[in-house]
């Protein structure tokens, strides 16, 4: 079953075991991801990768930054802290 439903993308979401690793180091709950795939900006490197960052108020760790698949479903990657977006080279 999948983690969650993402109305943005109208996708299920899938979170890995790496992921979720990452999420409970930097304290971030199911809660705060779901926010940052629905509401954060969306900067991608090719047709199915991309990375979706917000910034949480209240938070010393900004950016939050979820890097993720997109084909049939959606399947978060990691999830990254003090994220800086880079323009390519």
């Amino acid at each position: 079953m999948a983690d969650f439903f993402s109305r943005r993308f109208g996708k299920n979401v899938w979170i890995t075991r790496h992921a979720r690793n990452s999420m409970l180091k930097r304290e971030i709950d199911d809660a705060t991801l779901e926010r940052v795939i629905e509401e954060g900006e969306i900067k991608r490197k090719n047709d199915v990768d991309m990375w979706v960052y917000l910034h949480i108020d209240g938070r010393q760790d900004n950016l939050i930054c979820a890097a993720a698949v997109e084909s049939s479903a959606v399947v978060i990657k990691t999830v990254m802290i003090n994220w800086e977006l880079e323009d390519e080279i």
